[in-house]
């Protein structure tokens, strides 16, 4: 790892840093609802949206009826979409003529796009219209990204309220996070990506000649609308099959670092807006320095892991001087293809610039270690605040019973029922993954479709399990996931992995709303220091190691320890 590496993580994370404040307080600003610079302009079209679905943006909900309101839109949203897609040669906007997508493939599209997964089974180019890529999964990038941030939103109002029976409106929180929060940032993100080269059309596939005389059908479209938001709303899927490894979504570096930051700009402000709407600001930066702690380390270990050859390629004599280059864009290099694998492992945005599949062992194990953490490491849009206030619930429950006391966090004391809450997400995620991961090689339904066999194999299904329950959406690819079986599976782990553990956070929030708050004592636990950050990394990390290390070690680390030439499919 040369100083280069290091400054690019430096500049990404100051770019981060530097953005949390002003974008924590606007996201602040939005969810309560105060007079913005967006106001003059989308303040008539908020209330016109209102008027026409009947909402009182006065009227507020209690967690079971803001967890109903949100179940019922995404259930409609994910209907929606598997009508655009299974209809799709029938709709307008498909100059290319594409038929309907089939069934099982567009289950898997719909459940994907509505959980904020973006997993992808299929081309996108090649597969859908126009008005599918912009009317069906561009408009589930805004609201499944909103909806992200609506339970985070509720949540955190969970730890601020005092005796409430409310947590807001599940209605209000979607309209406000999209109108003023993710159309306006898309909009500038698009802009950019748009000056930098990124279509932006509705033309035809453009016909072309190549060198050897050849014909060829590149393909174009609205591009740029969707791969910010994609980005932005950690959303992570490609209008391209090979999604920001494509010059048209990725042309270069600026590009590249534009998209690094903006998977990163809303979960780094969410956090400092929690630590606004709790009236202390100290609690949101340690929950940021948690993040940037676990996120720093694995990025040394992949870029350093990446930095060394390829032991597939080291067996067959090559040299290889510039480390693992197998698999990546030559205008990113090493440190760039590291460094985004990293950030869409650490975020739930998926999108990959580079194979991860040739990646070597090592970093393999990192980027599902990111993903086994419960994307909890920045994290989706909201869902990885949620996460981390997860894991502090449990944190502080093991400190209380260090010194035998009743924990609490933020004054609110944590009771039988919010250890419950709490835990109930954490133990239900390893049972979609592990379970997933189980039926699929334990039979030919799930290892047939596999180019690799041994160690690797494993660890491509295990990628997928844990990308689908994680809601991550990248892949390792090696594995085609195309089949009834898989696009099957991996629907109802997605939906699983997204609202199994949205329900019992809403329930969370409502408990904690209803709670007085104490004041605190001389038993009570700091939860903004130094100690803190370290005790909470610590218990992310051996919960997450300790789950999921027998399986990590039947994969990545069991091909780290083949000889030289067989870590690819010649182990056995």
């Amino acid at each position: 790892m040369v100083a280069a590496d290091l400054v690019q993580l430096a500049l990404l994370l100051a770019a981060v840093v530097v953005l949390a404040r002003p974008l924590g307080a606007y996201i602040v600003a939005v969810l309560e609802g105060r007079r913005t610079w967006a106001t003059a302009a989308l303040g008539p079209v908020e209330h016109g949206i209102y008027r026409a679905s009947g909402i009182d943006p006065e009227r507020e909900q209690s967690w079971r009826t803001y967890a109903l309101s949100l179940l019922a839109f995404n259930f409609a949203g994910f209907l929606l979409l598997y009508a655009i897609m299974r209809l799709q040669g029938l709709l307008p906007l498909n100059p290319e003529g594409l038929r309907g997508v089939e069934w099982h493939t567009a289950l898997n599209a719909a459940a994907s796009f509505t959980t904020n997964t973006n997993w992808q089974s299929y081309g996108g180019e090649t597969t859908l219209s126009y008005f599918s890529q912009a009317a069906g999964l561009t408009v589930q990038n805004f609201v499944s990204a909103a909806t992200g941030i609506a339970v985070a939103a509720a949540l955190i109002r969970g730890f601020a309220r005092r005796r409430a029976d409310a947590i807001g409106s599940f209605w209000v929180d979607l309209v406000r996070v999209t109108l003023y929060l993710l159309v306006p940032l898309s909009l500038t993100v698009s802009a950019l990506l748009v000056w930098q080269g990124v279509p932006q059309n509705l033309d035809s596939y453009a016909e072309a000649t190549t060198l050897e005389g050849a014909p060829q059908l590149i393909a174009q479209g609205p591009v740029a609308s969707q791969e910010s938001i994609k980005q932005l709303g950690t959303n992570g899927g490609g209008f391209f099959n090979a999604n920001s490894a494509h010059p048209y979504e990725n042309p270069n570096p600026l590009t590249d670092f534009i998209e690094l930051v903006s998977m990163l700009a809303i979960p780094g402000a969410l956090t400092y807006a929690f630590g606004r709407m709790v009236g202390d600001t100290r609690q949101g930066w340690a929950v940021l320095a948690a993040m940037v702690v676990l996120f720093v380390g694995a990025a040394l270990l992949t870029t350093w892991a990446e930095s060394q050859p390829n032991p597939a390629l080291e067996g067959l004599g090559i040299e290889q001087s510039a480390g693992n280059l197998e698999g990546k864009e030559t205008r990113f290099g090493v440190p760039g293809s590291a460094l985004w694998g990293v950030v869409t492992t650490a975020t739930s945005s998926g999108p990959v610039n580079a194979m991860h599949d040739s990646f070597n062992a090592l970093s393999g194990a990192a980027l599902l270690g990111l993903m086994q953490l419960g994307e909890v490491v920045f994290g989706g849009v909201g869902v990885g605040l949620t996460g981390m206030l997860l894991f502090a619930v449990l944190t502080v429950f093991l400190a209380g019973l260090m010194v035998g006391r009743t924990p609490e966090l933020l004054g609110k004391k944590i009771e039988a029922y919010e250890i419950k809450m709490a835990v109930l997400p954490l133990l239900l995620f390893p049972v979609l993954l592990l379970g997933l991961t189980a039926i699929a090689v334990s039979g030919g339904w799930g290892t047939d479709s596999l180019n690799n066999q041994g160690p690797h194999g494993f660890s491509e299904i295990l990628y997928a399990a844990s990308s689908g329950a994680a809601n991550n959406g990248s892949a390792f690819a090696g594995l085609n996931a195309n089949t009834p079986f898989y696009n099957v599976a991996m629907s109802l782990v997605m939906l699983g992995g997204r609202f199994l553990l949205i329900v019992p956070t809403l329930a969370l929030a409502g408990s904690l709303a209803a709670k007085q708050p104490v004041p605190p004592g001389p038993g009570t636990f700091p939860t903004t220091g130094p100690l803190w950050v370290v005790l909470l990394v610590s218990v992310v990390l051996i919960v997450g190691l300790l789950t999921f290390f027998p399986a990590l070690a039947l994969g990545p680390i069991a091909e780290h320890l083949l000889p030289a030439g067989a870590t690819f499919g010649g182990a056995s």
